[in-house]
């Protein structure tokens, strides 16, 4: 266990704990766009930073990714963090004009909803958090999207633009998504996702329809278990 201060309140924390986790514990909020328990962080929203003072230095770093420290003094709401926090938010205001989470999120701080940047028209609601990618990657186990192209040209989404043959349509990115780029339509007996159409398997008990086939299929692969016995929702097991 470490002691340290955040906020000016003093804080009792394990050692291998964030800085963001700790705050968020002792009531403490600090916004966030990418940071998500189910996966590995990026930090790369930026909205998370904080102030860190250890002995005479002080120094902004990402509260997501940076650990707690014995004695280190945290601000989390000083001119310095806010004014860096705006400055993210007008550049992610730029890229994603369109995008209704990001503008609440900028009006909250008091940034212009007129951004002094160029903004872009054809980036979507996507701000490049990787978010989508690790969880097909880290929990469903599957990569079938990924990052592609370089600096300002960089887009999510699967290889070369086509539809992945790997995908199982189970809307696991969609989920995760903070800002709501990832579009899935899902009917009584069909998911639009990634540009692909995905059959629903209806529930043997109760006929509802509640998962898509395909990841019925994955589950039972790599699990064992019998598809018939995943033909069951949840409600009804």
């Amino acid at each position: 266990m470490v002691n340290l201060i955040i906020d000016g309140k003093k804080i009792t924390a394990n050692k291998d704990t964030m800085i963001l986790e700790a705050a968020r514990a002792a009531g403490i909020d600090i916004p966030t766009l990418c940071a998500h328990e189910s996966v590995s962080r990026s930090g790369a929203c930026r909205l998370c930073v904080v102030e860190v003072k250890k002995g005479n230095r002080t120094k902004i770093v990402t509260s997501c990714l940076y650990p707690v420290e014995e004695g280190i003094a945290v601000e989390t709401k000083n001119e310095r963090v806010l004014n860096v926090r705006r400055l993210v938010l007008e550049l992610l205001l730029a890229r994603n004009p369109k995008s209704e989470v990001i503008a609440d999120l900028a009006k909250k701080l008091g940034v212009a909803p007129q951004p002094r940047f160029i903004p872009d028209t054809d980036k979507g609601k996507c701000i490049l958090c990787r978010s989508c990618v690790r969880v097909c990657e880290e929990v469903v186990g599957v990569s079938a999207i990924g990052l592609s192209c370089r600096g300002s040209q960089k887009t999510v989404g699967p290889p070369y633009n086509e539809d992945s043959a790997v995908c199982i349509g189970c809307g696991a990115c969609a989920f995760i998504c903070p800002t709501g780029h990832i579009e899935m339509e899902t009917t009584e007996d069909k998911r639009k996702i990634w540009g692909r159409t995905f059959k629903m398997k209806a529930c043997d008990v109760c006929g509802r329809y509640f998962a898509p086939e395909d990841q019925l299929k994955y589950i039972s692969k790599i699990t064992g278990v019998p598809l018939k016995e995943l033909a069951i929702c949840m409600d009804c097991r």
